[in-house]
């Protein structure tokens, strides 16, 4: 047999130090993340479809409003008329078809427009939140924060309403959306972020998560600033959802996501890959925001723990491929075991990961499944919601690209201390914000990642103001609730 050429010389000596203890080691791990991230999705999975089979019982009992309320008897108008005043916040930039949406379903609707003006002490999302608050409707009981690319159900602002007057203790209530991935890699990357996470909201009942997209709070805790959530979101706060939990997390308060607070997401179908990499930075910029020194320590934990498990997922892929590279160079090139000294470890440590990949990506996708499926029930009058759509070998790489890129994001987040969002400069100094720069020149034109068609635009609906469009758009699902906007 010739001699090596350098090339695979170099391939196999690589291939042999990855069978080294410590490189055994880490493939381990990663097939390790990897069953833990499918155990994970699978009892979120349960708790989503324990909610399915709670609703399909009350249809079979004559209940066709199950979409509604489990318990037909609450729908009755003497439970209705006594129902609280929510308020709904949603801050807004431009006005898209996902917005007219949320309101076609929902009934009794005040809705106001309000111009919040430009922040100065805060990020300007939480900026328009305080303005909104301030300017509630006096009987208002509890306030809902929400985005402007959420997709509710025809119960949702009624089913968060009725989990916090059964307990008063819930501090706040959310959700989580689910991602409807456009096809483009940055819409999968988005897609794969997200489904980790997803385990943390999907707990029927107490969490420690907080997903600012879809947040309900007493509304006397912010006219009486109570927990300085007033002050701790106005003075110097980025990032409303961190800012909040960190709060809750020191005043010992409960937060909850009920089984039913899942939100179909569609995202851009433009959703570029710089896209996704700015919206990853904004991601790991809010760790570097805190309220506290106990808040300070546990951005820092999560900080460290997600940038190794990032890494620790990404690197038996890598060290796969060069056994398999080696496998291949050997086939091709007719070497011997002997000549090659290359052990059949590598390929059994291949064979491994391989399999715990298959489960970790059936895990996710029965946890889509379930969610799509709940989504499609609680939302009857809406297009149905598909599995078909997703590309789950786009699934895999957005997992492989997602998880190499987050650590790089956060030392850049960490190094910078600051980020253009939106057009705008925030620069935060002992984890506030203490300088907001704006230019019209710079920053991406696009940063939320739904689609929107703006009025206005090409293909809009002509001469149709906000208010006129929403006023048309109540239609035929009747929320048992008084809400304003």
């Amino acid at each position: 047999m010739p001699a090596l050429d350098a090339f695979d010389s170099f391939l196999f000596s690589l291939s042999r130090a990855f069978c080294s203890p410590f490189a055994v080691f880490v493939q381990i791990q990663g097939c390790l993340i990897c069953l833990i991230l499918a155990f994970g999705w699978a009892c979120a999975a349960y708790v989503r479809n324990r909610q399915i089979k709670q609703m399909k019982d009350s249809m079979r009992h004559g209940n066709s409003f199950s979409f509604l309320c489990c318990d037909v008897n609450e729908l009755e108008h003497s439970n209705q008329v006594n129902l609280p005043r929510v308020s709904v916040v949603m801050p807004l930039k431009g006005f898209g078809e996902h917005n007219l949406h949320n309101w076609r379903s929902q009934d009794e609707v005040e809705a106001k427009v309000l111009v919040a003006g430009l922040s100065t002490t805060c990020s300007q999302k939480i900026h328009n939140q305080l303005v909104g608050v301030d300017k509630m409707h006096k009987d208002t009981k509890y306030v809902l924060f929400l985005d402007d690319d959420v997709r509710l159900h025809p119960g949702s602002i009624g089913a968060l309403t009725a989990e916090m007057e059964k307990n008063p203790d819930i501090f706040i209530q959310t959700g989580y959306p689910l991602d409807l991935p456009s096809g483009s890699l940055g819409s999968y990357c988005i897609y794969e972020y997200h489904m980790p996470c997803s385990m943390g909201f999907a707990t029927g009942g107490k969490t420690f998560f907080l997903w600012g997209g879809c947040m309900m709070m007493h509304a006397d805790d912010f006219r009486l600033d109570r927990y300085g959530v007033v002050s701790g979101l106005r003075d110097g706060g980025y990032s409303d959802d961190m800012t909040l939990a960190a709060i809750a997390g020191a005043h010992k308060r409960l937060i909850t996501s009920p089984p039913v607070a899942v939100f179909p997401h569609p995202l851009a179908s433009d959703l570029t890959f710089p896209r996704y990499w700015n919206y990853l930075r904004k991601q790991t910029f809010v760790l570097e925001s805190y309220t506290t020194k106990v808040n300070w320590i546990m951005n820092r934990a999560l900080f460290t723990t997600h940038c190794y498990l990032s890494w620790g997922f990404v690197a038996p892929y890598f060290m796969s491929m060069i056994h398999i590279t080696a496998a291949l160079r050997i086939y091709i090139k007719g070497y011997s075991l002997e000549e090659t000294a290359l052990t059949s470890g590598g390929l059994l440590l291949v064979c491994c990961l391989a399999t715990c990949t298959a489960i970790e990506l059936l895990s996710m996708w029965n946890l889509t499944r379930i969610e799509v499926q709940l989504c499609n029930m609680l939302s009857p009058e809406a297009p149905k919601l598909s599995l078909a759509s997703y590309n789950w070998t786009l699934v895999f790489i957005a997992m492989v690209v997602d998880n190499f890129l987050y650590p790089v994001s956060a030392m850049r987040s960490h190094f910078s201390q600051s980020i253009n969002w939106s057009g705008i400069r925030y620069h935060l100094r002992n984890g506030k914000i203490y300088k907001i720069e704006r230019s019209k020149d710079k920053g991406p034109v696009f940063t939320d990642l739904g689609g929107k068609n703006l009025y206005g635009k090409k293909g809009a609906p002509p001469k149709a103001s906000f208010l006129s469009s929403l006023a048309r758009s109540m239609s035929q699902w009747h929320q048992p609730k008084k809400y304003d906007v």
